[in-house]
């Protein structure tokens, strides 16, 4: 018995010690982008938002944020299926759920995406959950695939795609995951040049999952990361997007944004709306 509490005592500390090193890294590295105090807001910007990956824990914050903007007047939803925060969108009016086979072909978009302003892209899963092909696929050929069909109805002013790669992601990086999220966002960028559309990587760390779907042990893990800047609610990453497509001449097409450019952008998001 004793042994094992020496042993639970020691990996305790470890852990501690291993996101105290984190925290200091993140404090120290994180962190470029600062939002413009005189930055005028275009207040069109996000009339008309579409969401993808709404079903999970990022989306479905993201999704919130978005529901509790006034001044997104629409929001589409782009869905294999629904959700009980969709399922409230719909009932309010403000959100329309489109069923979405195959999310390679979005010529049932067709449409409607000549209206979008915004897209929120939340749709991903896990490395370890998929092979390599199937990762790249979801990863790359699906948003790749949206915002072709995008361009084809769409060019013009305000327009911006905001994709959640995550923290590590790096085209010239070791993991798999890590070099096709950064050749995601290269490719996206380059497809908007020339045209009026923005896209932003949203190199995040921790995303918390929005307030009503927390628990303890999300909100515990948020606490220990919040030093470095590590940590960011769903709600609050929703919030800096929807603030930077508003800030329509402050970041350029292709800009990344890390997890403190997002909390700073979120702080200015409340600050505008308060």
């Amino acid at each position: 018995m004793n042994l094992l509490k020496k042993l639970a005592s020691a990996a305790a500390v470890t852990l501690l010690l291993v996101l105290a090193g984190l925290d200091a890294w993140g404090y120290l590295t994180l962190g470029h982008l600062e939002p413009g105090s005189d930055q005028p807001h275009d207040r069109n910007a996000n009339t008309v938002t579409m969401v993808f990956g709404a079903t999970g824990s990022v989306g479905d914050g993201l999704l919130k944020a978005a529901m509790e903007d006034p001044e997104v007047e629409k929001i589409y939803v782009v869905s294999r299926r629904s959700s009980p925060r969709i399922e409230a969108g719909v009932a309010s009016g403000k959100v329309e759920l489109v069923l979405q086979p195959d999310f390679t072909n979005y010529g049932n978009l067709a449409p409607i995406l000549g209206e979008v302003n915004t897209v929120l892209w939340g749709l991903g899963t896990s490395s370890l959950q998929v092979d390599d092909a199937t990762y790249t696929r979801i990863h790359v050929d699906f948003p790749v695939a949206f915002l072709t069909a995008w361009l084809a109805a769409r060019t013009q002013a305000p327009m911006s795609f905001h994709y959640v790669t995550g923290m590590g992601t790096d085209a010239n990086g070791s993991a798999h995951w890590a070099r096709e999220k950064g050749r995601a966002e290269i490719a996206l960028a380059a497809m908007a040049r020339g045209s009026g559309l923005r896209t932003f990587g949203y190199r995040s760390g921790f995303i918390r999952p929005a307030s009503d779907r927390a628990n303890p042990a999300h909100y515990l893990l948020e606490y220990l990361l919040r030093p470095g800047q590590l940590a960011i609610s769903s709600e609050d990453l929703g919030r800096a997007m929807l603030e930077i497509s508003a800030r329509t001449g402050e970041l350029a097409n292709g800009t990344v944004v890390d997890n403190a450019d997002s909390i700073a952008y979120a702080r200015a998001y409340r600050e505008t709306a308060g």
